[in-house]
């Protein structure tokens, strides 16, 4: 972590669930929806392109034959320590969901839940500054937001963006005999969780605040050029999660090469350590009935493919030979690896092997 002039606060002292971004366990998501039924869940119809309905990244309304609106929104309690470094996190996550969509960001409004009377004011503050530094980076003005007092701090925002209505990705696009393409490496939760028991390597830390402050820019605008229809971002459900509500969406199903999807430094021995966020227990849980992992798969590994991540990269399902997309965003410095295919079978079927 970056260094902190707040003496020996430690923000993740102050989070309960630290260690993921907190989302809500996809088997309790899943029974809000169906308690809810069509109520607050409007499916695409009409101008409305992608509803909550539809599972996606962000919801997407088309203003004209040239333009569509995102709007999407992110925020979690903190997975870092140092307040900069949290707010740069939490707003290129909230930003990824426009470029999971294929759009840009436009605009955005900081989201901020913060215990005035124990922490001062001045270090949220820094969590701002990072946020909008992280916003400017992505060419997004941030124009403003909300603030309420809360035990436990929370920082995110609410995001516009930009896209073409014909030129959207979405999960329910992905066709048999596709490619799936990792753009960033695994390992966040872990990594998090270490950061909170005082035990990841600085090596560990600096790769991981370095991968959830990257962009995924360059990614989607990569991804498009190539004629990519089909993707989604990996933040909480973990690689294997958001792969099999992508399969499902598509009605098919995938298969992982464990030993090919990257992972950052450490993580491996995190796992091995006990290192595991509550998130990620929570996805193994759920996707247990979902899930094979094959028997030459390490436990390690295994673990590391459901692992909750906090702003992670981009999953690509490309229909063409997948060489050039892989080798543009490696030109271009996105450590992009070919982890797996899909294929005709149940839907959100997932094997490890």
């Amino acid at each position: 972590m970056g260094a902190s002039s707040y003496g020996t606060v430690k923000l993740t002292a102050l989070s309960p669930g630290a260690g993921c971004a907190c989302k809500l366990p996809l088997s309790k998501l899943e029974g809000l929806f169906a308690s809810l039924g069509s109520a607050g869940l409007e499916a695409a119809s009409g101008d409305l392109l992608i509803g909550a309905a539809e599972g996606d990244d962000a919801a997407v309304l088309r203003l004209d034959d040239e333009r569509a609106l995102i709007l999407t929104t992110d925020f979690f309690t903190p997975i870092v320590d140092d307040p900069y470094d949290w707010g740069r996190i939490a707003a290129t996550n909230a930003l990824s969901d426009v470029y999971a969509m294929g759009g840009r960001p436009l605009m955005a409004v900081n989201l901020a839940a913060w215990p005035g009377d124990a922490l001062p004011v001045e270090m949220l503050a820094d969590v701002m500054r990072g946020g909008a530094d992280a916003a400017r980076a992505g060419g997004c003005f941030v124009v403003g937001g909300h603030t309420i007092s809360d035990p436990v701090p929370k920082y995110g925002m609410a995001v516009v963006g930009l896209a073409h209505p014909d030129r959207l990705l979405a999960i329910d696009q992905v066709t048999a005999g596709c490619r799936l393409v990792l753009t960033k490496a695994i390992g966040t939760g872990v990594v998090s969780t270490g950061v909170k028991r005082g035990m990841a390597s600085s090596e560990s830390v600096a790769a991981a605040v370095a991968s959830m402050t990257t962009l995924n820019a360059v990614a989607s605008e990569v991804a498009l050029a190539a004629g990519v229809k089909a993707a989604t971002d990996v933040t909480g459900f973990g690689l294997l999660g958001h792969l099999h509500r992508m399969m499902r969406a598509s009605g098919l199903a995938a298969e992982i090469h464990a030993a090919s999807v990257p992972l950052l430094p450490g993580a491996v021995e995190l796992v091995a350590a006990g290192f595991v966020p509550g998130g990620t227990n929570a996805n193994i849980s759920h996707l247990a009935d979902f899930v094979t992992i094959g028997s030459g798969v390490s436990d390690e590994l295994g673990v590391l493919m459901h692992d909750a991540q906090t702003s992670g990269g981009l999953l690509l399902a490309i229909e063409d030979d997948p060489d050039d997309l892989l080798n543009e965003l490696r030109d271009r410095g996105v450590p992009a690896a070919l982890v797996g295919s899909a294929s005709h079978g149940e839907p959100g079927r997932v094997t490890v092997v």
